[in-house]
This record gives C-alpha cells, sequence and structure tokens, in this order.
C-alpha cells in the first residue's frame, strides 16, 4: 500500500510527566522538540502530508498519537487506551479523524485497546494481547475488521509494552522481530530479520512508502534493513524512548 496522509501532535512541556517503565531518566522538553520536528520532516520527505496538532497539555503521553486510533483503508477504530490517563486523548483526534474518514467505530467498555498493539499486514491486523489491550477489546476490534472485509488474530505478549515494542513489518512479508518475536509461532509465516537482543529498542521502526525510518544509534539494525533492499532514515527520538515511545507511536499514518 502506499500511504498519503499522517496526523501527529506536538509534545507539551507535561511530556516529562508521562508513563513510563524506563530508568532512562525524565526527557528533556526542549530537545524532545528538536527530535521531533525532524520525525515531522521525514514524513513529509516519505510523501506524506502532515497534519500536527497542537500540544495537549492535559495529558502528558498525548503525542503518541498511533495508540487512540487503528487508521485503515476501510474505517477507522477509536481504541479505549488500557491506561485510564490517556482515555481523554481520543477526543480531538476522533474529531481530527472524522475530516478523513466516514466510517468511525469505537471500543467499548468492557474492551481496552491501544493501537502500538495492532501491526496491519495487508488485509489482516494482528493484535498483541497486553496489560493495554485486553482480549475483550481484541474481540471487538476483530469483528469491526470483519465487518469491513477485514480480518484479525491475536497476538499474547510476554515481556514488551505494545506489540510494535518488538516487531516491525517492513511489507513484501519480510519482519523486523526482536526478543520473544524471534520465534513466536504466530510469526512464522513472515521472512523474519532479527536484531541483536542489545538494540531490541530499534525494533520499532516505520516503514512508510519503500523507505524505513530507524532509530538512530542502532547500526546493527540500520545495516541488516538496508541489506534487504530499504532506503532508511535514522532519527534521534531518544527523549521519546525516555517515555518508553518509540517513531511508530508519534503519529498515525494512512
Amino acid at each position: 500500500m502506499r500511504y498519503t496522509r499522517a496526523i501527529a501532535r506536538r509534545p507539551g512541556p507535561s511530556m516529562i510527566h508521562g508513563l513510563t517503565t524506563s530508568d532512562l531518566g525524565p526527557p528533556d522538553y526542549q530537545k524532545a522538540l528538536i527530535q521531533y520536528d525532524a520525525y515531522v520532516d521525514a514524513l513529509r520527505d516519505c510523501g506524506l502530508t502532515v497534519t500536527v496538532l497542537p500540544p495537549d497539555n492535559d495529558h502528558p503521553d498525548s503525542t503518541f498519537v498511533e495508540d487512540t486510533a487503528l487508521l485503515t483503508p476501510e474505517c477507522a477504530i477509536m481504541m479505549r487506551p488500557g491506561a485510564p490517563s490517556r482515555r481523554g486523548e481520543t477526543r480531538e483526534i476522533e474529531t481530527v479523524v472524522k475530516q478523513f474518514f466516514q466510517t468511525v467505530e469505537t471500543v467499548e467498555v468492557p474492551g481496552t485497546a491501544e493501537a502500538g498493539d495492532i501491526m496491519m499486514v495487508g488485509t489482516h491486523y494482528y493484535i498483541g494481547l497486553s496489560d493495554r489491550t485486553n482480549p475483550e477489546g481484541a474481540q471487538q476490534i476483530i469483528e469491526i475488521l470483519q465487518n469491513h472485509g477485514m480480518t484479525g488474530s491475536t497476538v499474547p505478549l510476554k515481556h514488551v509494552l505494545h506489540l510494535k515494542s518488538g516487531v516491525a513489518y517492513l511489507e513484501n512479508f519480510n519482519l523486523l522481530v526482536a526478543g520473544e518475536f524471534k520465534s513466536h509461532p504466530e510469526l512464522a509465516r513472515f521472512t523474519r530479520i532479527p536484531i541483536d537482543d542489545n538494540e531490541q529498542y530499534a525494533a520499532n521502526c516505520v516503514w512508510i512508502n519503500g523507505t524505513v525510518l530507524v532509530p538512530a544509534g542502532f547500526p546493527k539494525t540500520e545495516q541488516a534493513i538496508k541489506s534487504c533492499g530499504y532506503r532508511t532514515i535514522a532519527l534521534d527520538v531518544s527523549e521519546f524512548r525516555k517515555l518508553d515511545g518509540g517513531l511508530s507511536c508519534l503519529s498515525l499514518r494512512f
């Protein structure tokens, strides 16, 4: 497929209070802004028209817009984040999404889901079962997908926050994998590109129209991607890593 648009949200000063399981310290807000601007420039370099929303300082994690919605070629599905502090993020995003999608569905109680747990492969969607996405939420998403001519299946997670913390689909059935996903039976159909355990963070890459955005500072992973014939753009996202965030988290691409 080819992407043409993206939705992103500029981080606000409150990002320093965002949720995290890392021990990397608080993010440097001014440095994060520089990194964010470079990220948006890279999206545009890949041919996307980017809608950049202003900061939502009431929600420290709101720059990670990917978790709020799943945008498919047939419909949009608004998520119900598993982290209660993030549920207010979806209201404005839904308003923006409705500018681009005629059909907008919603995950309802008792379901929880964050789209960082969802990987699109053609018309099939792999949904990670995690602390943020529960079986009820996953089942609702699968039913919505099926109603629109698509399919979905679940992937139980063991050690990562989100499914896309450990895998990145690079199209052409090439799958970048780290940790538990190197031998995960649900992913046996793919050509797996394993990455070193000490570069696991780099598993969160983003394929956009033939180019792969990759976190800077992980040369083995970037070389593995280049060896498969992809153009790469390395981006420093160190301040977002401190909040368990990565490249895919920072935009909704469609």
